[in-house]
């Protein structure tokens, strides 16, 4: 089975529409020992599928869009943080305590690239904000006991495991006991009405409001991708946990970004979910149930809606509660082992757990609104980035072109220049150069309708 059948089958997809996928190869792209190159290609193929096949459903058409997979434009963005450039200057993708570090017995990495988590990480290790310090205090403690010093302390440390040493542990059983994609149908509200889609580009989510409860890469990834396809998505973060600018940059294409105090302002965020058609959050599972998030309380409220969730670890086993983020669920899930040497642990050439991740949340949306549109029903659909981990592992195909091979000679088969998949674009955050978006269909858009905005600016309320 390739990547692009078995995503696109847990997807719920229909096997009959593969067949309008074609790729275009290029060596050179997303290079690693894992295959990294062909996961890539599938979500991105699974995504743009997705919105093919509801641009159709919302056309009226049974001819549906075919669908291009460039392994340039794929590449490209699966590493669009490391493209941006905001005025000529080029963000930092790792603050300096983000990285591996030498343990008693063997490596850890740790992630502090917020402020708050780079707070406990230096109260777990009782040391100041000083790498040498930093690197002291680990080197005296072994891997496993740093992990949960710095977990108990609110901050962010995972020991090195090979993928054997996962295999073992509870928390990879039960992440690799669930579906790479779970959906769920969560009660029996009536068929959505799909407006027609006439316009040029067709925008298979034109109408759509998307309520875009996420933070980092993947949960963004997926909204942005909405966004491109037509959706008006807002952006809700709390005012006290601003995110990263440059991070908030190169994934807010598309949307507009509100400051919301969930706790003291319940009366704007319940008008925002009254309109809402799908709401994506980003958080550890059951963080946000307070506030009355959970699938079950959303569906309640507003019957009809699709809820896409998104976490690190799973909604399942003893981490299920833990923060994580792409670089630590690598080291955790054998994969920095994999990619990296006897001397020192390693890491996938792109962030990739993170994008694919985004590309198939983004997908599984499109998906839940194509299946309402017949059979209604609210839907949850849910992924993490250690189910992502574990299809990388061991189930994705090397080799594997995701659909039929399109390579045409005039293209060339390389990858050596991603300028053919940037673009540059003015905007009140200055002058960016960004990567353009993989996610391709015959007569699709090529590019987002608004620059990013700047970061809590927007008003609470649907356009």
């Amino acid at each position: 089975m390739t990547g692009l059948t078995f995503a696109w089958s847990a997807l719920g997809g229909d096997p009959a529409l593969l067949p309008r996928v074609s790729t275009v190869v290029r060596e050179g792209a997303l290079h690693g020992r894992l295959p990294v190159r062909e996961l890539a290609r599938a979500c991105v193929g699974a995504c743009a599928l997705a919105a093919a096949e509801l641009a159709a459903r919302r056309s009226g058409t049974t001819d549906m869009p075919r669908v291009r997979v460039d392994d340039g434009a794929v590449a490209t963005a699966f590493v669009s943080e490391r493209h941006l450039l905001v005025d000529g200057r080029a963000p930092q993708t790792f603050a300096p305590l983000s990285r591996f570090w030498r343990t008693s017995d063997g490596w850890v990495r740790t992630h502090a690239n917020y402020p708050h988590h780079r707070a406990h990480l230096l109260t777990a290790l009782g040391v100041p904000a000083d790498v040498d310090a930093v690197a002291a205090a680990l080197a005296e403690r072994s891997s496993a006991e740093v992990e949960e010093a710095v977990y108990a302390a609110g901050g962010l440390a995972v020991a090195l495991r090979t993928a054997r040493e996962w295999a073992a542990h509870e928390q990879a059983v039960a992440v690799a006991a669930r579906p790479l994609v779970e959906r769920e149908r969560l009660d029996a509200a009536h068929a959505r009405v799909l407006a027609p889609i006439t316009g040029t580009p067709p925008l298979p989510a034109a109408g759509l409001r998307v309520l875009d409860l996420t933070r980092v890469i993947a949960g963004p990834v997926a909204t942005r991708t909405l966004a491109l396809l037509g959706a008006d998505v807002l952006r809700v973060d709390a005012p006290r946990l601003p995110e990263l600018p440059d991070q908030h940059t190169d994934t807010g294409f598309g949307k507009r970004s509100t400051k919301l105090d969930l706790a003291a302002d319940r009366r704007t965020f319940e008008e925002l979910l009254a309109a809402a058609d799908v709401v994506v959050t980003g958080y550890r599972p059951g963080a946000l149930d307070r506030f009355g998030l959970s699938p079950e309380a959303l569906a309640e409220r507003r019957p009809g809606v699709v809820v896409a969730q998104l976490s690190a670890w799973g909604a399942y086993g003893p981490w299920r509660g833990r923060r994580g983020f792409d670089s630590l669920v690598q080291v955790a899930t054998g994969i920095a082992a994999l990619e990296g040497s006897p001397e020192r642990p390693g890491a996938l050439p792109a962030q990739a757990l993170d994008h694919g991740t985004g590309y198939l949340l983004a997908a599984a949306v499109l998906r839940a609104l194509t299946e309402q549109s017949y059979e209604g029903g609210s839907r949850c659909v849910r992924l993490s980035l250690a189910r992502t981990a574990e299809w990388l592992v061991h189930g994705v195909g090397a080799g594997d072109a995701g659909g039929a091979v399109d390579v045409r000679t005039e293209d060339g088969l390389a990858y050596d220049d991603p300028g053919p998949w940037l673009a540059e674009s003015d905007s009140a955050l200055g002058r960016l150069r960004y990567a353009r978006s993989p996610v391709s269909f015959a007569g699709g858009p090529t590019d987002w309708a608004r620059p990013p905005a700047p970061w809590g600016t927007d008003p609470a309320r649907w356009v």
